[in-house]
């Protein structure tokens, strides 16, 4: 699909997203929603999702009573990481200390310079990341 900036973002059909699951939606839909500076644009105890303020992209979170979070980096036998989200920032110090006051912690294996590894609250593995 294409458009030419002419139709209203509500009234899109073209949304894309991603779906993680959680012990708790709402809880994680607030961290990446103060992580990523996104609006909550939906939450019941269920599910919840945040987008930014322009496109119609967006990332949702369901409530899960038998989550188990995904072990990074890859154990044997144990729950494996089938995604992860990518966030480019500009000032990777910062966007980590940033991440951490949230929740997040640091993953204790760090496969790149300009890559830094977190898990957010429910332990989904997420990489911040500088270009270059």
């Amino acid at each position: 699909m294409t458009h030419d900036g002419s139709t209203l973002r509500e009234a899109r059909h073209d949304w894309w997203g991603v779906v993680l699951e959680a012990p708790d939606a709402r809880e994680l839909a607030l961290f990446y929603s103060r992580l990523l500076g996104w609006e909550i644009a939906k939450q019941s105890p269920e599910d919840a999702a945040i987008g930014p303020p322009e496109g119609v992209a967006y990332i949702a979170f369901q409530t899960s009573a038998g989550y188990v979070p995904p072990v990074w980096p890859a154990e044997e036998g144990a729950q494996r990481m089938t995604m992860h989200l990518d966030f480019e920032v500009v000032d990777l110090p910062a966007a980590v200390a940033h991440a951490l006051e949230l929740g997040a912690r640091e993953a204790d294996h760090q496969p790149q310079d300009n890559v830094r590894v977190l898990l957010d609250p429910a332990g989904h593995p997420f990489c911040l990341y500088t270009d270059g």
